[in-house]
């Protein structure tokens, strides 16, 4: 009940009941990732704008665009013809997993000094002069 009652009246929480009719009725599950977000291709270029089919993301919880991962995220934009479902991106070794944009959470990043983090920071050295008026 509670789900039913953010998705009539949130549109930050996964999707609301009008883009969940509009799939239903006109898309097709392409895949989901590894955040549990959805994917959904249209069945038709009848609503495209340039000749591509219409391409959407249910979000799992809360909508944020920094959830979607780089190979998701080239397939939504008609970067990639394929799904990561059935053309994976090529992984380097020396890539970093994707992260979502942690600004604003308690895993944000926190550099020495911040406030945050008790807001001691290293005194300033000889090459800082601070300004007074003359």
């Amino acid at each position: 009940m509670i789900s039913f009652l953010k998705s009539l009246f949130t549109w930050w929480n996964g999707a609301t009941l009008g883009i969940r009719f509009t799939i239903l009725k006109r898309g097709v599950f392409i895949g989901r990732d590894e955040t549990g977000n959805r994917y959904f291709e249209a069945k038709d270029t009848r609503d495209s704008y340039d000749g591509h089919k219409r391409r959407w993301v249910i979000f799992n919880g809360y909508a944020e665009a920094s959830k979607v991962s780089p190979d998701w995220h080239g397939w939504l934009h008609h970067t990639f013809v394929d799904p990561p479902t059935t053309t994976p991106l090529l992984r380097r070794s020396w890539e970093k997993d994707h992260l979502p944009n942690l600004t604003g959470t308690i895993h944000a990043y926190k550099p020495q000094g911040a406030i945050g983090r008790g807001g001691e920071r290293q005194r300033a050295t000889g090459d800082y002069e601070a300004w007074t008026p003359e």
